[in-house]
C-alpha cells in the first residue's frame, strides 16, 4: 500500500510538470539555415580546391581553379583569327584617294575652261566634255565606295562574329575560378582536387550561421497573437537542465494550414492542422542545424 502511495505520488508530479511545460512553451520546432549548394559552372579536371568543412569563408573568396589550359589555346586561337580578319578590311579613304585626286584636277580644269569660254578662248563643248568627265569621276567614287563600304561590313561582321566567341571564352575563364558567392560556413564539401567535374556537378554546401532560423509550428487559434516582425522569446536546452533565453524575430507566417509534422509536438497535441511560422535568431555559436527551440509569445 505504501509502495502504491509513492507510485502515485511520482506520476502526480510527471503530471504537474507536463502541465507546466505545456503552459511554459507556446511552440517548439527547430532550427535551420539558409543552404546554398555551391555548383562548377564549367566541365574540367579541379586543378585547386582550398576548403575544408567547418571552414568560415568570405564572400568573394577564391575557392578552387578548374582546368583552364584549353579555354586559354582557344582565345589565343581566335584572337589570331580576329586580327587577321580585321587586316583584310579595305581602307577607304586610301582606295578613292586616286579617283578624288582625279577629280579635283577637273574641278581646276573646268574653272580654267569656263573662265576661257567667257572669253571666247574656249568653247561650249569643252566645257561640256569636262563636265561629262566629272560626273563620270563622281559616279565612280560613289561606285567604289559603295563597294569598299559593303565589304568593310561584311569584314567587320565577320570579326564581330569573332569577338563575341572570345568574349564567351573569356566568361568561361572567369567561371574557371571558384569564386565563394556568400559569406558563411561549408557545411558538406562533395568534391575533392583532381577529380573531373562537369556543369551543374556540386562541389560544396555553405550557410550562413551567423542568424539561425527557428521554424515553429502553431494551431489556428494562436494565429491571432502573433504578428510579422513582432519579438518572441527562444528557449533552447543549456545542457544543465535549464534553458537559455534570447530574443527573436518572426520573419514568415504560413499562409496555408498542413498537417501537424511527425516530429513537432504544439501547444495543443490534438491539433490536426498548423501553421508553419519562422523566426530569425542571432547566433553566437551555441544554436546548431537541427537544433529543437521553443518560443514564448510574450
Amino acid at each position: 500500500m505504501h509502495t502504491f502511495k509513492k507510485l502515485a505520488a511520482v506520476v502526480t508530479l510527471i503530471v504537474s510538470a507536463c502541465d507546466h511545460e505545456e503552459k511554459f512553451f507556446d511552440a517548439s520546432g527547430s532550427f535551420e539555415a539558409i543552404e546554398t549548394i555551391i555548383s562548377s559552372e564549367v566541365s574540367g579536371k579541379i586543378t585547386e580546391l582550398n576548403i575544408e568543412e567547418g571552414q568560415l569563408l568570405q564572400d568573394g573568396y577564391l575557392v578552387g581553379v578548374i582546368d583552364s589550359v584549353q579555354l586559354y589555346l582557344k582565345k589565343a586561337q581566335l584572337e589570331v583569327q580576329y586580327n587577321a580578319i580585321l587586316s583584310k578590311s579595305p581602307d577607304i579613304a586610301i582606295q578613292l584617294s586616286a579617283l578624288e585626286s582625279q577629280l579635283a584636277t577637273a574641278e581646276k580644269e573646268k574653272l580654267r575652261i569656263s573662265n576661257l569660254v567667257k572669253g571666247d578662248a574656249a568653247t561650249k563643248k569643252q566645257l561640256d566634255d569636262i563636265n561629262a568627265s566629272i560626273d563620270v569621276i563622281k559616279t565612280q567614287i560613289a561606285a567604289q565606295k559603295s563597294t569598299l563600304t559593303i565589304s568593310r561590313e561584311g569584314i567587320t561582321n565577320d570579326a564581330n562574329a569573332i569577338q563575341i566567341q572570345i568574349q564567351q571564352i573569356e566568361d568561361q575563364l572567369k567561371r574557371s575560378r571558384i569564386i565563394n558567392p556568400v559569406s558563411g560556413t561549408v557545411l558538406a564539401k562533395y568534391a575533392q582536387e583532381n577529380e573531373i567535374t562537369s556543369v551543374g556537378k556540386p562541389i560544396y554546401k555553405i550557410a550562413d550561421l551567423s542568424n539561425l532560423i527557428l521554424r515553429v509550428y502553431i494551431t489556428g487559434d494562436q494565429l491571432s497573437k502573433i504578428k510579422l516582425n513582432q519579438q518572441v522569446k527562444v528557449l533552447t536546452d543549456n545542457g544543465d537542465g535549464g534553458f537559455k533565453e534570447t530574443d527573436g524575430i518572426i520573419t514568415w507566417i504560413n499562409d496555408k494550414a498542413e498537417f501537424t509534422p511527425k516530429t513537432i509536438q504544439t501547444k495543443d497535441e490534438r491539433a490536426k492542422m498548423v501553421y508553419a511560422i519562422k523566426i530569425n535568431v542571432a547566433n553566437d555559436g551555441s544554436y546548431k542545424i537541427g537544433m529543437y527551440g521553443e518560443i514564448k509569445f510574450s
